[in-house]
């Protein structure tokens, strides 16, 4: 116990030494200490100012496509995919869904804990007395939807089974175009037009806000019963797609199971042979995902090669710094050396002091980051995160390891005697 508090007392000592020494280098030779800590700054800023832009970027682009759920499988016709060798000729024949397979879906998948069905368009036009809004987004639904979807209500109510299946001309509006047809009022219980026809709105959606990819926004959307929205818009081949969503179950991970038991029943319902190949694509938002993973990774790395070049200038700043240091302090390092200092001793004060000038050159980058994150950039906000600001220090205590292990190594094994009299 005793040995340990002797251990504990030397490093703070020596943490407490290095860090006096590398304050009084500041303080004598603060605008050489200064330009030489530049490079460590600028290293640091460049290489987290480029991992704070792609973690802000992969945020924002995965919160925009929070719309398509968590947990969720979509068939639909065609398949996510994209690239120059895009197969479109063989998808283009294939049929749409229809509202009975979605039945069937809902009757007998038991690996999913809700099955909806939806279609819509965007750019309508929706009325209430002389105001109006464009470019809304319809959606057409079935009364599930809201268990594989986001429908959180500000006001009102959800739709009534009935009123699903008879496809009455009720909706649920978002936040911007209940302010914007009925400013300074409820708009629950009221009536808008959509193509001449009227919907009684029972609901309005809280407030989303824009997104960074533009993705449909809650705040322009309309929700309304899917056999309502079939009287308007032709649903079906040559019309809107029907898309089929099944929501999986907490213990299935991967929706393995719920994926394996869709596509069997998707195949029996259309009486595909076992030699035929399926005639529908089943999605996952995880695709993206894992595609916008791939890119930001690229990304990353890059910023991080880039960043690598400054913090190298920055770490030959430092060794300079160090071996002035050595040079300036060699009497002193005689004496401590000739009143019984370890070669480690001297190793060590120095390698501190080295890695106390990259941290705090470092937490000035961190700083400029910071600032940097309160330049507004649209839909886009630049967030720095504890992650990065850990990762900064760290970056910089390596810089600081790697400049300052040859100048320390250089001061430990001077010989006592010529270095008092180098400073004779």
């Amino acid at each position: 116990m005793q040995k340990a508090y002797k251990i504990i007392r030397l490093y703070s000592l020596l943490f407490w030494e290095s860090f006096s020494f590398a304050v009084q280098s500041l303080r004598a030779n603060w605008l050489r200490t200064t330009l030489s800590l530049f490079g460590v700054t600028i290293g640091v800023f460049a290489i987290i100012t480029v991992f704070t832009v792609v973690d802000s970027l992969e945020r924002s682009i995965k919160e925009s496509l929070n719309f398509l759920g968590k947990d969720v499988l979509y068939i639909q016709k065609w398949p996510w995919a994209f690239g120059p060798d895009y197969p479109w000729w063989k998808y283009v024949n294939r049929p749409v869904n229809t509202y009975e397979e979605y039945e069937f879906l809902a009757r007998y998948a038991k690996q999913a804990s809700a099955v909806a069905l939806f279609t819509g368009r965007g750019g309508a036009v929706l009325q209430s007395g002389s105001l109006s809004i464009e470019d809304v987004t319809l959606r057409g639904v079935s009364y599930s939807y809201s268990e594989v979807a986001n429908v959180d209500l500000a006001e009102g109510r959800y739709f009534l089974p009935h009123e699903m299946a008879n496809g009455l001309n009720v909706a649920i509006i978002g936040y911007e175009i209940a302010q914007t047809l009925f400013p300074n009022r409820s708009a629950v219980g009221k009536d808008i037009r959509l193509k001449g026809r009227k919907l009684r709105v029972i609901g309005v959606m809280k407030r989303e806000g824009a997104n960074f990819l533009g993705a449909p926004s809650s705040d322009k959307t309309c929700i309304m019963p899917f056999f309502f929205f079939a009287k308007i818009y032709k649903v079906g081949k040559d019309g809107r797609e029907p898309v089929i969503a099944l929501k999986g179950k907490e213990e299935d991970a991967g929706l393995v199971r719920l994926e394996a038991e869709a596509r069997g029943l998707m195949r029996r319902k259309r009486a595909l042979r076992p030699t035929e190949e399926d005639n529908f694509a089943i999605n996952r938002p995880e695709f993206l995902t894992n595609q916008l993973n791939a890119i930001f990774g690229v990304l990353n790395v890059a910023g991080g090669v880039i960043g690598s070049f400054a913090m190298l200038v920055g770490a030959f700043g430092i060794a300079n710094i160090m071996f002035v240091s050595v040079k300036e302090r060699t009497p002193i390092i005689g004496v401590q050396k000739s009143l019984g200092a370890k070669n480690f001793f001297i190793l060590n004060q120095f390698l501190f002091e080295a890695i106390f000038l990259s941290i705090f050159g470092g937490l000035i980058g961190l700083f400029l980051v910071w600032l940097v994150s309160f330049v507004p950039l649209g839909s886009l906000e630049l967030r720095l995160t504890a992650g990065n600001i850990l990762r900064g220090v760290l970056i910089s205590a390596v810089v600081g390891v790697v400049s300052g292990i040859i100048p320390a190594w250089t001061a430990a094994r001077l010989d006592p005697v010529k270095a008092i009299r180098a400073g004779g």
